[in-house]
């Protein structure tokens, strides 16, 4: 049973919002391989060519599904920084956000970064805009260090930081690590012990 009777008629104003809202429904709800313009129409109760108004193929579609996934991950990232506790360590409660909203949203944030990798690139609002995601890490990085890093710096920890917690969001499910989520008593537990561990070779490997 869809939500299309939920969501029914649509005014001209908000029908591309309705379009996107129907998109991630039938994303979450029957994967990729399920979305279309049509099933997107009928999803959403307005009539098969109502999409094109908006929308020249599914690939803009997409597009549109995977700014509104990075807008929502930029404010999970938000939320989490805000209420980050003194004796926590806001980069890893980052970590943590971001592959709790991987989990929570799996279609969603498979096609923020297959869109991604068919343009060989995060959008560049992602770079630009200070609240998105990717920002709001690299100014965390930047208020932790102070002025006197590089630019540089801060650019290479922030890419370091974004790959670590994608690689984690990636692999957080595998059940080999089941043990140690119920050894640490939560998956988010597992998860900032995950993150914390990090920096560990680094210091290891420094010469004395």
């Amino acid at each position: 049973m869809t939500l299309a009777a939920e969501v029914r008629p649509y005014h001209h104003g908000d029908l591309r919002r309705g379009l996107v809202d129907a998109a991630r429904r039938i994303l979450e709800a029957d994967g990729p391989s399920a979305l279309s313009l049509r099933a997107v129409a009928r999803e959403a109760g307005v009539s098969p060519a109502a999409p094109y108004h908006h929308f020249k193929d599914k690939g803009e579609l997409l597009d549109a599904v995977a700014l509104e996934g990075w807008d929502a991950l930029g404010e999970a990232l938000s939320q989490a920084k805000k209420h980050v506790k003194p004796d926590q360590i806001v980069v890893s409660e980052l970590g943590v956000a971001y592959v709790c909203f991987a989990r929570d949203n799996p279609a969603l944030y498979r096609v923020m970064y297959e869109r991604s990798r068919d343009k060989d690139s995060l959008p560049d609002d992602m770079r630009d805009n200070e609240e998105s995601a990717y920002c709001l890490v690299r100014e965390t990085f930047r208020e932790l260090v102070g002025p006197d890093i590089s630019d540089m710096d801060v650019e290479l920890a922030t890419i370091a930081a974004w790959c670590a917690a994608h690689g984690l969001a990636e692999m957080s499910s595998f059940n080999q690590f089941i043990p140690l989520k119920a050894e640490l008593g939560s998956e988010e537990n597992f998860l900032r012990a995950v993150l914390a561990h990090l920096g560990m070779f680094a210091r290891v490997a420094r010469p004395e």
